[in-house]
């Protein structure tokens, strides 16, 4: 009986000698393969920022070519936000994102993420591209704080030849959407959530 307890509790002592070695062993390959992960992944990310750029500058051009009344509102604003694509299915739920910039007039000041948008805010399928202007400083700073939410009530206006012409600023915000696939009856951005970031 004695000599079986000993035995059992020698074998307890070797696991767990055997153990300490291979939870290290498992912490430093988590650590290594999370660095190289990390390494490789950088060159990417800055390859979409820069993709990012020449996305937002595509979607604009595009928006302008949609509908040439938007000059104006380029002209004018203080300020705009651009998000080359918006969505990937027929209808819009909570949880899908937007990347896009951020400019002051024509410089660029920031990067933004959209995200929550709310369920039906796209009908009609398809992706889309998203513009919001600033009529002032001051709502383009609003902006800029932290986190900003779209009013509940405010719907984008699809781009289209003479719609800017009887667009109106609300709150101090103009948005517009530009269907990229599919095709778009309307647009309903109440709700949706902004994070900027600014440029150094």
């Amino acid at each position: 009986m004695t000599t079986s307890w000993l035995n059992q509790n020698n074998r307890t002592k070797t696991k767990t000698k055997t153990a300490k070695p291979n939870a290290m062993k498992r912490i430093l390959q988590t650590t290594f393969l999370t660095a190289l992960f990390i390494a490789v992944l950088s060159p990417t990310l800055t390859a979409r920022a820069e993709d990012l750029t020449a996305k937002a500058e595509e979607a604009v051009q595009n928006f302008k070519s949609a509908d040439p009344g938007l000059t104006n509102f380029f002209a004018k604003a203080a300020g705009y936000a651009i998000l080359p694509a918006v969505g990937e299915g027929g209808f819009i739920i909570g949880g899908q994102h937007g990347d896009g910039l951020v400019y002051e007039k024509d410089k660029l000041v920031g990067k933004v993420t959209m995200s929550e948008v709310s369920l039906g805010a796209q009908v009609g399928g398809g992706s889309f591209a998203e513009i919001i202007f600033f009529e002032t400083t001051e709502a383009l700073q609003n902006f800029e704080k932290s986190q900003w939410v779209m009013s509940a009530k405010a719907k984008a206006a699809v781009a289209a030849s003479g719609v800017a012409q009887n667009a109106k600023y609300e709150q101090g915000v103009a948005v517009f959407s530009l269907p990229k696939s599919g095709v778009m009856v309307a647009a309903t951005v109440g709700g949706q959530k902004f994070k900027f970031e600014a440029i150094k």
